[in-house]
């Protein structure tokens, strides 16, 4: 058979079990995220049954997927509401890194990485997963919580933080000098200014030109749009995924409804393929190895989170469900530490040890997030007190 036939065979097959997976998790009440990265697991390399002619198609789909995550995210969204939440929310941003960094730094030093190692495994366990966490809330129906709103702003606090991080890590891993960094830094924060600024001020007039009554239309012209300003973004040391929200956060109003309506079907099609991707590309043998330093940051950085979120929904006085959670939709890794600890690995700066942690530690922590997330709130039910039978309060005291 030709390779595009199997590429065809194989992507029916993906695809027809992502249903199946789909169905079994609404029929328990989960989100399909876990079920779908350990379907990845299952078929990936050095699984059961190793599928080789997605490589292509895979790779793109997911980064289509992490893409319309983070678009849809932002349309739920205005750039007043964002700007709004990040002036409350600057200081959870602050205590999230403070937190949320320090344990993989840490381990990284204990395993005897170095400075770089540290600044690698820090990055990866500091930062949530945007694209995981908007499948979630969307599954559970919580997009309209009042809790919400300080999930996002943190969230985008952690990929404005990705716009500095990333340009100093890439130059660290490459040796460039301190000159070079400064002005990679200088320019990622500078394409987020303006797209800022941008969705501020011009975000009707942009919302205008993407608008149109033809379907077909609206659709081509507003995933054209999604791509090429987070393709852009991505030449520019920003996260493609960031560029992506900010184009959702410009589009405003009915465009912005219809927009949510249309894209829809397209997100969970791509979404799910990314999810399956990141199972597919992690060998199940580099696992055992590295399971309990992975284990260990699994439990530090689920309190740490846990920690952060309800610290940032307290202050905006959010009652104790709504900051359970709060913290639980934040313990979910995924995209931005993978494509840290690739940076890291294809540079060859680091142990090659840690892409096996990192990948250990990211495909647990993508498991543990939804289910967390699903039952944080049941977690704080208090529990039934068995009523005092009468007797036992009389006094037998005789005398």
């Amino acid at each position: 058979m030709t390779h595009s036939t199997v590429t065809l065979i194989e992507l029916g097959a993906v695809f027809f079990g992502l249903g199946f997976l789909g169905r079994l998790a609404g029929r328990i009440g989960l989100s399909p995220i876990p079920l779908y990265l350990l379907g990845g697991l299952f078929f990936g390399n050095g699984g059961f049954v190793e599928l080789g002619g997605l490589t292509e198609f895979s790779e793109i789909a997911s980064e289509i997927g992490v893409i319309l995550l983070l678009l849809m995210l932002g349309l739920e969204y205005s750039a007043k509401e964002l700007v709004t939440g990040m002036r409350q929310s600057w200081m959870a941003g602050i205590l999230d890194i403070v937190l949320n960094f320090s344990p993989g730094a840490f381990v990284a030093l204990m395993l005897g990485w170095g400075p770089v190692g540290a600044l690698v495994m820090g990055g990866i366990t500091y930062i949530s997963s945007s694209g995981i966490i908007a499948k979630v809330l969307t599954d559970l129906g919580r997009l309209g919580n009042r809790e919400t709103p300080v999930i996002l702003s943190l969230l985008v606090f952690e990929d404005l933080a990705m716009a500095v991080y990333l340009p100093i890590l890439t130059t660290v891993l490459a040796g460039v000098s301190f000159a070079g960094g400064l002005q990679a830094v200088g320019i990622s924060l500078l394409v987020v200014t303006i797209v800022l600024v941008v969705a501020l001020r011009y975000g009707k007039a942009l919302s205008t030109v993407i608008d149109s009554e033809d379907q077909e239309v609206f659709l081509l012209t507003l995933f054209g749009a999604a791509l090429l300003v987070a393709g852009i973004a991505a030449a520019m040391q920003v996260s493609a995924a960031v560029g992506a929200f900010l184009v959702g956060i410009a589009i405003s109003g009915t465009t912005a409804q219809n927009a949510s309506r249309v894209l829809e079907p397209l997100r969970d099609l791509f979404a799910a393929m990314f999810f399956v991707v990141f199972g597919l590309n992690t060998d199940p043998a580099s696992i055992p190895p590295v399971l309990d330093w992975a284990l260990v940051l699994v439990v530090a950085t689920t309190v740490t989170k846990i920690a952060t979120g309800w610290w940032a929904a307290r202050r905006q006085g959010i009652g104790r469900p709504g900051r359970a959670r709060t913290g639980a939709a934040l313990v979910a890794r995924g995209e931005f530490s993978i494509v840290i600890a690739g940076l890291a690995l294809a540079s060859g700066a680091v142990d090659p040890e840690l892409a096996a942690l990192a990948t250990t530690y990211v495909l647990l922590m993508a498991v543990l997030g939804p289910i967390i997330t699903r039952f944080a709130e049941q977690l704080l039910k208090p529990r039934r007190v068995r009523p005092v039978p009468p007797a036992a309060n009389r006094n037998t005291h005789s005398g």
